[in-house]
Order: C-alpha cells, then sequence, then structure tokens
C-alpha cells in the first residue's frame, strides 16, 4: 500500500501500532500468565476501603490521645502515615522549652531522631498506642533550624500524631 501524501501515512502507522500494542496488552489464552506475570500493585476495591477505614479509626484515635496530654501552648500538629514517617522543621524560637509528643496506632514502631541531635533524644515509638514525650530545646547554635524525623520500621503500619506545644 502506497501513500502520497505524508499525513495519511503517519496516521496510518499510528493506527496500526495503537491497534498492535492493544492486542498484545488484552490477547493471549490465559494459561500460565497468572505465574510469570508480575505481581499487582493495585489494591482491591474492598481493601481500600478496608484501609481507608482503619487509618480513619487510628487517625480519630490518635489525636484523641494527644488531646488528653496537650498542656501547652501548640505549636505544630499532624498526623502521618507510618509508612510515609514524619518529617518537619518547626520553627521553634532559640532559648525556649518545647515538649514533642508522638503516639502511633497500629503494629510495629518507628524511630525518633532530631538534627541537631543535641535538640533532642532519639527514641523508639511503639505503635501500642502510648504517648511518647520528648523535651525539645532549640538552643543557640550554628543551626538555625530542628529537623524532626519519626521513620516507620520494615513491615509496621498505622498512624503517627505528632504535636508540638510551647512549655
Amino acid at each position: 500500500m502506497t501513500y502520497s501524501n505524508p499525513r495519511a501515512y503517519l496516521a496510518a502507522c499510528a493506527v496500526a501500532a495503537s491497534a498492535f500494542l492493544l492486542a498484545s496488552c488484552t490477547s493471549g489464552s490465559g494459561e500460565g500468565e497468572a505465574a510469570s506475570a508480575p505481581p499487582s500493585t493495585s489494591v482491591p476495591s474492598e481493601s481500600r476501603t478496608a484501609n481507608a477505614s482503619s487509618e480513619k479509626k487510628f487517625t480519630e484515635q490518635a489525636q484523641a490521645a494527644l488531646a488528653a496530654v496537650r498542656s501547652g501552648k501548640m505549636v505544630e500538629t499532624g498526623v502521618e502515615r507510618v509508612a510515609d514517617g514524619i518529617h518537619t522543621e518547626p520553627t521553634l524560637s532559640e532559648g525556649k522549652t518545647y515538649r514533642l509528643n508522638v503516639v502511633c496506632f497500629g503494629s510495629g514502631s518507628a524511630q525518633l531522631t532530631f538534627v541537631p541531635a543535641s535538640v533532642g533524644t532519639e527514641t523508639k515509638v511503639p505503635c501500642d498506642q502510648s504517648v511518647v514525650q520528648q523535651r525539645v530545646q532549640q538552643r543557640i547554635t550554628m543551626h538555625r533550624s530542628i529537623h524532626i524525623d519519626v521513620d516507620g520500621a520494615k513491615g509496621s503500619t498505622g498512624m503517627i500524631a505528632w504535636q508540638i506545644e510551647a512549655i
């Protein structure tokens, strides 16, 4: 088949390529495909709904646990999935003392760290619903900012909530 118009030729090639790709993605007898196919990364709808429901429940419980221990002026607060962790750089005044409260609802644990390390103590945060409290003080140093990380241990699941308050 010959084409005198280059655009018509390109259009025909595009249609043929699309048809080929569509056929290669959807054809097959189905036999032996499951064993050779890579594992699916999609989550079934029921699992997503259950995960969203448990995340919502854990979030509400974690926020309630932090509200119960709050005693100072709120500076910063948040909730994250354990898998995502907490990574924050709060603006804290030099020479003032703060309290960081962290609670994890779920399973496993997480590790709390500070940069610079002199600002707070590295601590394990179990996902057992207990509130971990850490005194934080922004000292006059060459570090102008504080970085707080709470990283979930491998296989840990659930929600982590935190609040920083001036005391």
